[in-house]
């Protein structure tokens, strides 16, 4: 028998990285108040980098969705991965050239594009698709504050100033992403 309530549970569960980083923070505060020359400037090394580490967790735990849609999301060694009941694939963040945010039949999507044009679309609510972040955050150029407001705005505003695919079937969102062209010397 738990003590706690599922839904404290759940909130616990979702803020525990941020919990973490602000523990470890106390710490850094723990090290500043005990002094001397060393212990204060590695106290306030120590709450800088909390500090940077709660930023980036709050920014995970705002991107995490409750898993409603089918399929599973892998990311392993450089690969993007989705095996659902009608489609899947897998993307090298390598030779991933566009992301965008769409709404296709209601859900909402990740929409990856390589540089030879294979696409590979992914529920934002798959199971496992928090893992996309640090996926994500990796690409070269990637604002992560603006992944996130992505995914803030209410289904119909993140395509808003995208392309219609039809009324029916959805909208393509605008492009979060795109990687940085290469000069070429001729």
């Amino acid at each position: 028998m738990s003590l706690l309530r599922p839904e404290a549970k759940a909130a616990l569960h979702r803020w525990r990285e941020v919990i973490a980083a602000g523990a470890a923070a106390l710490a850094g505060l723990w090290l500043i108040r005990l002094g001397g020359w060393f212990l204060i400037p590695l106290g306030v090394l120590v709450i800088g980098l909390c500090a940077v580490w709660a930023v980036m967790a709050w920014r995970r735990m705002q991107f995490a969705q409750e898993v409603q849609a089918p399929g599973v999301v892998e990311v392993d060694e450089g690969q993007v991965g989705y095996m659902g009941p009608t489609f899947g694939g897998y993307v090298a963040l390598e030779e991933l050239q566009e992301l965008r945010l769409l709404t296709l039949h209601g859900q909402r999507m990740w929409r990856l594009k390589q540089s030879d044009g294979q696409l590979l679309l992914i529920p934002v609510a798959a199971q496992g698709a928090e893992r996309l972040f640090d996926a994500f955050g990796a690409l070269p150029g990637m604002d992560t504050q603006a992944l996130v407001a992505a995914l803030a705005l209410p289904k119909g505003a993140s395509a808003a100033r995208g392309l219609s695919l039809s009324s029916e079937t959805g909208q393509i969102g605008p492009v979060i992403w795109r990687r940085p062209l290469r000069a070429v010397l001729t």
